[in-house]
Formats: C-alpha cells, structure tokens, sequence
C-alpha cells in the first residue's frame, strides 16, 4: 500500500481543485490549508497523508469548504481550473525544449510500441491462459500513459471533457 498515492486519491475525491494544486506552484498554499484541517505539520507530508486516509467526517467537510474557497480565491485572482493543467502541460514542454532531452521522445515511441504492440498481440492470440490478467493490466497501463503522450505532444482534451460536462449539466437544468 502506497501511503501517499492513496491519500492523494482521496484528497482529488473530496477536493480536486487542491489536489491539483498540490502539484504545481500552488502547493505550498494548497499544503497549508491541508495541514490546517488536519492538524498536522505543513512540510510533513507522511503525517498529512496519514491524517488524509484517517480524517473524520468534520475533516472532510472542512476540506470541501476549503476546495470551494480555494477555487473562489484562484477565480478572484484570475487563475482558472484550467489554467493549472495548461500551465502544468506548458511547464514540461517549456524543460522539453529548453533542456533538448531526448528521454520523453524515446519514452513516447516505448510507450506507443507498447501499447500498439500489445494491444495486436491480444487481438491476433487472444488472452493467454497463463498471465492473461496481468496483461490486461498491462493494456490498461499503456493505455492510459498512451493518452498521457497524446496529450503532451498534440494538445489536451480538457476542453472536450469540460464540454461534455458543462452539456451534462445543461441536460439536467
């Protein structure tokens, strides 16, 4: 069990906006409003994430009351959602072309051939008996970190995903 990936799953449960936050250059503001909720010490990141998987129902309340106020205070400041994810998406191209590595290329074409490998070897065998699971483990994997090379080389879809979103709750009204 990874302590800190799984407090981290329930802080993007409860307040996403700060989750995100706790990323980028937002993270000591986002920390500090953490380690208030929960009592604990803000460069303690073992405590937080401890107190985060053990918080009580109050705890997670006040941290919702926190994401509403952090999102209206980025919003008085004119920083977006938006804006943190672009930025961040922004910062590894900005190292991509300043530092000239070519690791993330070579990762990109790994993942790709991974993924497009796999996924023919499944279709053209099926699912091996032996190991079959972890593959489809492994599928989802690529998968997913194929999406993320998509997105960092052509652009995000998070304008899509807002558009759908904000459709979704229009059907409601």
């Amino acid at each position: 069990m990874n302590l800190a990936k799984d407090a981290l799953h329930v802080l993007q449960t409860v307040a996403p906006t700060i989750a995100r936050a706790t990323l980028g250059p937002f993270g000591g503001l986002a920390a500090t409003a953490i380690s208030a909720i929960l009592g604990t010490p803000p460069a303690d990141e073992a405590a937080a994430s401890a107190a985060l998987l053990n918080a009580t129902p109050d705890q997670l309340l006040a941290l919702k009351k926190a994401e509403n106020d952090f999102q209206l205070q980025m919003k008085s400041l004119g920083i977006s959602e938006d804006k943190l994810v672009y930025d961040d998406i922004a910062n590894a191209r900005a190292r991509q072309v300043a530092v000239r590595d070519n690791t993330p290329a070579v990762l990109a074409y790994g993942i790709t051939i991974g993924f497009f490998g796999t996924l023919g070897f499944m279709l053209w065998n099926g699912k091996p008996a032996v190991g079959g699971d972890a593959l489809l483990v492994m599928l989802g994997s690529l998968g997913t970190a194929w999406a993320g090379v998509v997105s960092f080389y052509f652009g995000s879809s998070l304008g899509s995903a807002k558009k759908d979103t904000d459709l979704a709750a229009a059907a409601v009204k």
